[in-house]
């Protein structure tokens, strides 16, 4: 999966809202819980990359990704402005 599938795949759940889903509990709970789930994944791969396996490191940084996808939709910040910065 390439990060504008994860990103299209976010904005969908932004839309439709699935009930039983993870990700529309955080959209629920806005920015704030978006960010905060995002610090978690960013710490635990950090901690990953010191005292865990390779394949557990790119677990983690997967889930970093998703979030970082999370929160453009949450902001409706799109692909090609956080391009342009790059």
């Amino acid at each position: 999966m390439t990060f504008e599938e994860i990103y299209a795949l976010a904005c969908q759940r932004k839309k439709e809202m699935p009930e039983g889903k993870g990700t529309t509990e955080l959209f629920k709970k806005g920015p704030h819980g978006i960010g905060k789930k995002l610090v978690e994944e960013a710490a635990e791969s950090w901690m990953a990359a010191r005292f865990e396996s390779h394949d557990a490191q790119c677990l983690e940084l997967s889930q970093v990704l998703y979030y970082v996808a999370v929160m453009m939709a949450e902001k409706g910040i799109k692909l090609e402005e956080v391009y342009a910065k790059l």
